[in-house]
Formats: C-alpha cells, structure tokens, sequence
C-alpha cells in the first residue's frame, strides 16, 4: 500500500513517520529545506522521538514538491495541511485544503481522502459534493504539541468521520502503527460532521478548563489566596481531577485559540452563553495579568521565551504575545529572550541572546512557565506557574 501524507507539520510528519515503517510513503510539502531534511533523516520541528525514529527504524519514507505521480498511485491522501483561524472572515483559512484537492482531481486519482486537518462542522460533507469521485472523509487528530509522535502510538481513541470500507481500513491502519495488539484503544465511526464536531469540542473544553483555574487564580491573587491551596483542595474531587490546572498567562499555540473561534463561528444562529464566554475568558486573563505587571511600574520588562511549552519551538499565538502587546502599548520597554528567535527584533522588541545581559537589563521578568535558569533572579520574576508543568 502506496500513501502520501500532504503537510509535514506536526500532525503530518509525526504520522508519516510511523506510517512509513510498514508502507511505502511519500510526505509533500511545500517548503523546500523540510523536504531536504526529512530525505536526509534529520527532524525538521523540535520532536525528539521523530529524530529517535529517523535513527533507529527501517523507513519508508521519502519527502518531495512533486505530487503528480504520488497521487496517481497512492491508496490514501492524507491532508494534514495547516487551516489558520482568518480574522477576517472569522473563521478557518480552508485554501491550503482546496488546493489540494484541485491537485488531486487533476492527477485523476481515485485515492480515498483523509483529512486531518482541522475543519468546520459541515465541510467534509460539502467537499463530498464538490468532489464526487472520491471518497473524502475527516479523522481527528488529538496530539499534544512536542509529543506527537507519542501520542500516535498511544492514542485516547480514534474517530473517523465515515463507515465506509476506506474509513474501516484507515482505522486499522492507525491501530496498526500503534502497536493495538497490547492495548484497547476505542474506535468511534460517525458521520462527518459529527467527527468534526468532536474535534472542535474537544478543544473547546481543554481551552475552557484551562480558563476556569486562570480565573481561579485571578480571584486568589486579588484577594491574597494561595491559589495552590485552592486548587489541591478541588480537584482532590475525582469528577474533577488533577489535570490541566496549572494557571497560566492564557490559552494559546496551534489550536485552542482558533478552533474556540471556529466551534464560536459554527454557532452564529444558535443561542449560547459559554462558548463565548470561553473565547473572551482568555482576553480578559490577558488584561488581568497585564494590569498586574503595568502595577509594579517597571521600566523594562524582560519576556523569557515565547515558545508555550517545554520542548516546543512553536510560539505561535503564544499567550505572552497578547501580554506584551498590551503592556509595549502603556510605553514599558520590553526585552525578548528566545533562543529559537534569528531576528535582533521580535514586533520592535530587542531580542537578547546573552541569558545573563538579559537578567541584567530586566527590571521584571515576566515567563508563562518558570525555568529553573531563573532561580537566581526569582526576585525579579513574575510568572502564574503555581505547579511547574505545562
């Protein structure tokens, strides 16, 4: 079996690996030095196990641009291409997706169609329309950034948007590559829009339960709380649980923030008090944490890394952003201390590569999550971190 994987971002790359060690598999990119370093087995996003994998395991697995004859003899397309969140028409960017499938239908394949890329409630169910000689179908990812890789071989469950015999077959796959023979691994066939919908919920509670312990935290820290008390105490509950609880600036990364936007979107004509309420939780953590800081009147703030979690190098939508956008607009001059940063300036911010000038300069250091590199300055350091993990 022949299958071509379009996208070679987390999601895309971290299944084409796997994928490639039982069938031949081509990944198509757009972006010419991750095609060179995936032919060269050499990891292009900061995802250890990837490069583990590229060292250690027999791959099938060849990366290019050229789509053409990849297409004709592939059994399955997977598109894993990236859907941004457009400010404009307040909803998913889907050109990257529509793009692929004009290419797919000039090729004359009859290749069944997987996307994982994200969507709205609906789409799969239009491109079906649109599309008719093939058999297009959604199967949700729920990878944690930085352990992609991981989480395919040890997937929650697994939800295809389709009872079709492409959508049996593509479920056994995933089963395949992780190894299910030692594991009971749930597997939910729907209809589309409903696979669609679980992914947008799915998020949307993760993006909700993180809101509901910053709030938490913004109650305990106006009132001289200590918010780790507060939290231990519930979530000693088991309908509750000791997860997702550690406070932070606000919700952020690839996902959370634009598929709260979306499922928002998909609601347009249906009444709703939470939905809502969880996109605009996340602006107002943003302006409580930035009225704290603007409080202590310094003159320059130092932000200790961009990225949103430990292991990552995406700091895409990071939550930080949001609180240097809204403290650089008091007139506080900000610093930038990000080792995945190339430029001298990040939005008119001077990036410090010397850890120690960059402690030096800093009249406070604001981090979403704490790092032992600044345990000798902790005097300095303003952070939400009650719990030390991401």
């Amino acid at each position: 079996m022949k299958i071509v994987v379009v996208g070679c971002g987390y999601v895309g790359l971290s299944l084409a690996t796997l994928m490639s060690e039982k069938y031949e598999v081509t990944a198509i990119d757009v972006d010419q030095e991750k095609i060179d370093r995936i032919n060269n087995r050499v990891a292009p996003i900061n995802e250890p196990q990837i490069q583990n994998f590229y060292n250690d395991k027999n791959l099938n697995l060849k990366a290019t641009k050229n789509f053409v004859n990849a297409y004709k003899e592939a059994s399955f397309i997977i598109i894993c291409t990236p859907t941004n969140y457009d400010e404009v028409t307040n909803q998913f960017n889907l050109d990257s997706i529509y793009s692929v499938l004009e290419d797919i239908v000039k090729s004359e394949t009859s290749s069944a169609i997987v996307i994982r890329s994200t969507i709205p409630v609906g789409f799969c169910n239009s491109l079906n329309i649109k599309f008719p000689n093939n058999d297009i179908f959604f199967s949700p990812e729920f990878l944690r950034e930085g352990n992609a890789l991981e989480d395919n071989l040890n997937p929650s469950r697994i939800v295809i948007g389709s009872s079709s015999s492409n959508a049996k077959k593509f479920s056994e796959i995933l089963l395949q590559i992780s190894g299910s023979s030692k594991k009971n691994i749930p597997v939910e066939f729907m209809e589309s829009s409903e696979a669609e919908a679980v992914k947008l919920f799915a998020n949307t509670y993760l993006a909700m339960r993180i809101s509901f312990f910053n709030e938490l935290d913004s109650y305990c820290e106006s009132f001289g709380l200590d918010t780790s008390n507060v939290i231990r105490g519930i979530c000693h509950d088991n309908r509750i649980g000791d997860y997702y609880n550690n406070p932070s600036f606000g919700y952020g990364g690839y996902c959370l923030p634009k598929d709260t936007q979306q499922l928002l979107k998909n609601y347009e004509n249906i009444p709703n008090k939470l939905i809502e309420a969880i996109v605009e939780t996340n602006k107002t953590r943003k302006d409580f944490i930035s009225d704290r800081i603007i409080q202590k009147k310094p003159k320059t703030v130092g932000v200790f890394r961009l990225v949103m979690k430990e292991g990552s190098d995406n700091f895409r939508e990071s939550a930080v952003q949001g609180i240097m956008k809204r403290i650089k607009a008091k007139g506080i001059n900000i610093v930038v201390f990000e080792p995945y940063l190339k430029e001298k300036l990040f939005f008119n911010s001077k990036v410090i590569k010397d850890l120690n000038e960059f402690k030096k300069v800093s009249d406070l250091i604001i981090c979403n999550r704490h790092s032992p590199d600044l345990n000798d300055c902790i005097e300095k350091v303003y952070t939400r971190d009650i719990f030390g993990v991401d």
